[in-house]
């Protein structure tokens, strides 16, 4: 039997920022699509069904774990927006250096938090 060569892993490569955009973007992807779309479809159920039900739907989400949840939702949506902007570039074939790699990588995770913060001001604030 003929040796194959191994794929790279995690021992191997060295963890940088745009390693954890890759993996933020996919997880950001799998948690809207597994928790924000049955939220959405839970709220969507809520206002046909009449008062009581959105009253329900309502009050879990004014609870801390709504909060929680709709907090964690909401940054999964801006990061992963930013995410995709970052793609979109780098599709165009810009941003391929290591040093602008990394540079639009920082800038995307901080940006997914500081439009959570700033989206969340304006809900709460108004």
């Amino acid at each position: 039997m003929a040796q194959r060569p191994l794929s790279p892993h995690l021992s191997i490569w060295k963890w940088g920022p745009a390693m954890l955009v890759s993996i933020l973007h996919r997880a950001t992807g799998d948690a809207m699509a597994l928790v924000g779309l049955p939220i959405l479809l839970w709220w969507l159920a809520a206002l046909a069904s009449g008062p009581e039900a959105y009253a329900f739907f309502a009050n879990l989400a004014n609870s801390w774990v709504g909060y929680i949840v709709l907090v964690g939702i909401s940054w999964s949506f801006f990061n992963h927006f930013a995410s995709g902007i970052r793609h979109f570039v780098m599709d165009i074939g810009a941003g391929y250096a290591v040093d602008s790699n990394n540079r639009w990588s920082v800038l995307t995770t901080v940006s997914g938090f500081v439009l959570t913060a700033a989206f969340w001001a304006v809900i709460v604030l108004r």
